[in-house]
């Protein structure tokens, strides 16, 4: 289930063309039917290898709200990236801020936005990420080589952090 334009988007981004390796895709999406239900279809051929690809989407069950820029989700955690791939998006996106203000803060708020999401995996009243809700390899990976980055508390100040930088950057 995708919970957003934006996750389903990120998702893409992620999942490269199995045929070539090429992220480069013109996504076209709309509603379809798959086994009697509603999902939300993404297709594209790539441009790398002409290769027809499509990913379906489940419909979340009440819609997310878009709440500036990036939205990936409500209060729910992802059904699509585990806790440990969102703090490499995180980590991918600090590491490569541009000078220019503007850009600076769009880089910054997915960062701030992906540690906001491994958040939403800390069940109400624990101090850190449970280790089944790491359900891939290279979620676990990161979460085995510094398990305490998924403590509750380095959380908040890292998204504090990063949400402090988009301010300072002063970009509107």
């Amino acid at each position: 289930m995708a919970r957003t334009r934006d996750e389903a988007h990120l998702y893409l981004e992620l999942h490269p063309c199995p045929d070539c390796g090429s992220v480069d895709a013109s996504w076209e999406h709309g509603l379809a039917e798959e086994a009697g239900e509603l999902v939300i279809s993404y297709a594209a051929i790539c441009p790398g290898c002409g290769a027809e690809r499509e990913y379906l989407f489940g419909l979340p069950v009440r819609e997310t709200a878009a709440v500036g820029w990036p939205t990936f989700g409500g209060p729910e955690p992802s059904e699509l990236l585990d806790p440990g791939q969102w703090m490499d998006i995180a980590d991918q996106a600090a590491a490569v801020v541009p000078i220019d203000p503007v850009e600076a803060a769009r880089v910054l708020a997915v960062a701030r936005a992906a540690v906001d999401e491994v958040i939403k995996f800390v069940p109400g009243g624990q101090d850190a990420v449970p280790d089944e809700e790491f359900w891939t390899p290279e979620g676990q990976a990161i979460r085995d080589a510094e398990p305490g980055r998924f403590r509750l508390e380095r959380l908040m100040v890292v998204r504090d952090a990063y949400h402090d930088l988009v301010r300072d950057t002063g970009a509107k």
